[in-house]
């Protein structure tokens, strides 16, 4: 079943957006970020973060970082106070994603799942993977095509992933 990550991607730079910068945090350049990874510890497996927007993304060294709470303060690499971390506010925080590691077997992260079609095992296709969501059951396909579907991202639905190919192969009837 799918590896928890932020499901929003930058196709063309392959970043995945995983927090977004809140505030400056103290005196000496530390900025707070939301972290929109399953647990807040997640950006700390980086010491190279994309900072920006779309179109406008600048590669960052991580000279410090801790959980805080439930959000992450880190200490970046030519920001040296309050007023330079404050220019990064509202700002994404993006890992590569070619920087994550290996998926276990079975395992798909979210961002790889978006974009790819939906074919029912009757050879429909249902649409496209435009998100992907976590209820307390299971995980949510949510797939756009003549209308939006929400399929759940379990073993007697999804059939089979195929990253590759581009394609997830479901058990669901085009008119469910």
């Amino acid at each position: 079943m799918p590896k928890k990550q932020l499901p929003e991607q930058s196709v063309a730079e392959r970043l995945v957006v995983m927090g977004r910068v809140v505030a400056p945090y103290g005196v000496n350049g530390w900025i707070r970020i939301q972290p929109f990874t399953q647990e807040s510890r997640g950006l700390l497996d980086y010491s190279l973060w994309q900072v920006g927007r779309e179109g406008a993304w600048h590669l960052r060294s991580v000279e410090s970082a801790k959980v805080h709470g439930a959000a992450v303060v880190a200490k970046l690499a030519g920001i040296t106070d309050r007023d330079q971390a404050a220019v990064l506010q509202g700002m994404r925080v993006a890992i590569s994603r070619e920087a994550f590691p290996e998926a276990a077997s079975g395992e798909f992260y979210w961002a790889d799942l978006v974009g790819l079609k939906v074919v029912n095992t009757a050879g429909v296709e249902l649409g496209a993977v435009s998100r992907v969501f976590e209820t307390g059951a299971n995980d949510v396909l949510v797939v756009e095509g003549e209308r939006e579907r929400l399929l759940p991202f379990i073993e007697t639905v999804v059939r089979q992933v195929d990253i590759a190919g581009g394609s997830i192969t479901v058990d669901w009837e085009a008119d469910y």
